[in-house]
């Protein structure tokens, strides 16, 4: 069966009042996903960069929400990985 799994940086400082919320770097993500696939073993078929607005926003569902709002001054845009495999 055709599965997918996303490696999204997490939040590691949360935003102030004149700074934005700091993440993960996509190498911290890289290193997850190696890790992962070694773990599991899985037969793996393609990996993908993607870049979604608003994904961290309260109102979203993450990587997986099919719906992400934008609003003119308050975007952002964030990038993960994601990875294609076959598994049960």
């Amino acid at each position: 069966m055709l599965r997918h799994r996303d490696f999204v940086p997490q939040q590691t400082a949360a935003s102030g009042l004149l700074r934005p919320a700091e993440y993960e770097s996509l190498d911290e993500v890289l290193v997850a996903l190696n890790t992962w696939l070694e773990e599991e073993g899985v037969e793996l078929l393609s990996i993908e960069t993607v870049v979604l607005p608003n994904i961290w926003s309260p109102f979203e569902e993450g990587s997986e929400d099919t719906s992400l709002g934008m609003r003119d001054t308050t975007n952002h845009w964030h990038q993960f990985i994601r990875c294609w495999y076959y598994g049960t």
